[in-house]
């Protein structure tokens, strides 16, 4: 047996832009309005856009691949052309193996039918037997954390719960290739833990994976290797950290290509730890951000302000040069500034954002932002949660028995006080 479960060689996928015209009726006004803008006549290949060009890749047996980018990038294209709900143009792709998809959880589900009846139907959906289903019912209801309403319709479930039923009939899916995209963000934090987890599993239980995803850290865990893609191509494939790092490096490249106009510019940021360019950190470690400018024209009082958000997009901290005493300064035509902030990472486990803006406050312009200007991800030992991490320590830990001898004891004590009391 070949040891490739996936292969995509050199596949191409063509879409065309604008209406389609099922009736005579909407044909006949389209065509009118078209003999007065002539051009667009001749213009049908400007219509068709190619969302994947000459992608190739192959994934091993038991190997955990990811594929990354930004949106429109064709990375869920390329699953659902794997999972045969779409066919290439051009190319060929390849699977061995029982394949199963987690493309949208809960697709499938009908809402008059209960949350148990749901299940047969997403389970029979995602390739397994009524058998297996029997088997797994238990297992299933009980990661959802739904038993109390398995039996009411699914149409008066929340949008929360309903995610968790689909995530839930889904991962016990045992396929020997399955496709993940953008699912391990269900439900609240406490289930996207039991997703995590249950995820962890399934690669160690030796099935392929190909996980398509925005988040990075996810990606950087769970996968031995990653594909980024652009506007379609594929940019750079290898080990999944180089990849991740290449990715973020583009981000920020991209953005100093179009600074423009800008009267000055964030040129370069960096974040490292003792040993270099780092984005994996521990709780309470020391990090370092480098950031240079550039002048294109002569600018006054301006501060750099680095601010840190969450990978929910909240505000968990944020400073700036002139709030950390050291004034406002000045740059001529063609200056280059540099600074480096200092930062202890007191942050629980996460995913955080680190962002750039260049200020002037007395007039509260801003010149120039970078957000974010890299993605780091901290790990700590503790299960700490939260938006910082305080470094606990359980200092003391008593249990005092209400036992026999003491009750006595302290009767004894009442019946003493009381006799010593006024008559």
């Amino acid at each position: 047996m070949s040891d490739v479960a996936l292969r995509m060689e050199h596949v191409h996928k063509k879409f065309r832009k604008g209406e389609m015209f099922n009736s005579l009726r909407d044909l006949i006004p389209a065509l009118t309005g078209r003999m007065f803008r002539q051009q667009e006549l001749s213009g049908s290949d400007r219509r068709e856009f190619w969302a994947l060009q000459d992608i190739s890749f192959e994934v091993k047996r038991g190997e955990a691949f990811g594929i990354i980018g930004q949106n429109g990038a064709g990375k869920s294209t390329a699953l659902k052309i794997l999972s045969r709900i779409m066919k290439p143009t051009k190319g060929r792709m390849m699977v061995n193996g029982r394949l199963s998809a987690l493309i949208e959880v809960s697709a499938g589900f009908h809402p008059d039918l209960t949350g148990r009846e749901n299940i047969f139907l997403n389970g029979t959906i995602l390739g397994m037997t009524k058998r297996e289903i029997e088997l797994k019912l238990d297992q299933i209801v009980a990661f959802s954390g739904l038993e109390e309403f398995i039996d009411t319709p699914v149409k008066r479930y929340s949008s929360g719960m309903y995610a968790r039923l689909g995530f839930s009939v889904a991962a016990h899916v045992d396929p020997e290739v399955l496709l993940v995209d953008e699912v391990l963000s269900v439900g609240d934090y406490v289930f996207q833990n039991k997703c995590v987890a249950r995820m962890n599993e399934v690669i160690r239980s030796g099935a392929t994976v190909l996980f398509v995803s925005h988040n990075l850290k996810s990606v950087a865990e769970f996968c031995h290797r990653c594909l980024l893609l652009e506007q379609g191509s594929a940019v750079m494939t290898g080990p999944a950290q180089e990849v991740v790092s290449a990715y973020l490096n583009r981000c920020r490249n991209a953005h100093i290509e179009d600074a423009g106009a800008k009267l000055v510019t964030i040129s370069n940021v960096t974040m490292r730890d003792e040993h270099g360019e780092c984005h994996r950190f521990q709780s309470g470690q020391k990090a370092w951000i480098d950031v240079e400018l550039r002048a294109r024209k002569r600018c006054t009082k301006l501060s750099v302000s680095l601010y840190i958000t969450d990978d929910e997009h909240q505000n968990v901290f944020d400073t700036s040069t002139e709030r950390l005493g050291l004034g406002n300064f000045t740059l001529d035509e063609g200056d280059v500034y540099a600074c480096t902030f200092e930062l202890s990472l007191n942050m629980p486990n996460g995913i955080f954002h680190p962002a750039i803006l260049v200020y002037r406050y007395d007039t509260q312009t801003e010149y120039d932002s970078l957000d974010p200007a890299t993605t780091i991800y901290v790990g700590c030992e503790e299960d700490v949660r939260g938006t910082v991490h305080c470094f606990p320590r359980v200092i003391r830990h008593e249990i005092h028995l209400a036992s026999e001898a003491n009750l006595a004891a302290a009767a004894r004590d009442a019946s003493d006080g009381g006799k010593d009391g006024p008559g």
